[in-house]
């Protein structure tokens, strides 16, 4: 398993307060992250934190992003526009982990609105820990992913 250099988190207004929770957990745990915004509760647009943190993670070996918005979706929505990034938006310890075995996800989109910190911390938890699986059909389905990508740009 490789070792997380750094957790690169970002959330717009709707996912302001979670993140500021998020970042105080992961201070407690002592993990390395950085704080690409939003850096308060007025109102902005997800694509600019979700991009941010997107780009960054796909730069930079060994990091993952976790991004918040009210749902979780529009922040997956954008990330996804970036080359190499396999954002997934997760609502349970199963869907992270599996996001993690099988899809070698690098970006968790968590939902900002009515949504248990318990159950957050939880679910960031086992998607941090979980490594991806190499098993081959995992990564030839990966690959076709990527080849699309290439093919696409």
């Amino acid at each position: 398993m490789t070792k997380i250099k750094k957790v690169y988190i970002g959330a717009d207004h709707a996912g302001f307060e979670l993140k500021e929770k998020l970042m105080e957990y992961f201070k407690e745990k002592r993990m390395l992250y950085e704080d690409l915004g939003t850096h308060s509760p007025d109102s902005v647009d997800y694509p600019d934190y979700a991009m941010a943190v997107a780009r960054r993670v796909a730069k930079k070996k060994n990091t993952k992003g976790i991004l918040i918005c009210g749902t979780g979706t529009g922040m997956v929505i954008a990330a996804n526009k970036v080359k190499g990034i396999r954002a997934v938006a997760a609502y349970d310890k199963y869907s992270a982990k599996m996001s993690r075995n099988d899809n070698d996800a690098n970006v968790l989109g968590l939902r900002g609105r009515f949504f248990p910190f318990e159950k957050v911390k939880e679910i960031v938890s086992v998607w941090l820990a979980t490594p991806f699986s190499g098993e081959a059909r995992h990564k030839r389905r990966i690959n076709k992913i990527k080849q699309f990508e290439n093919n696409e740009r």
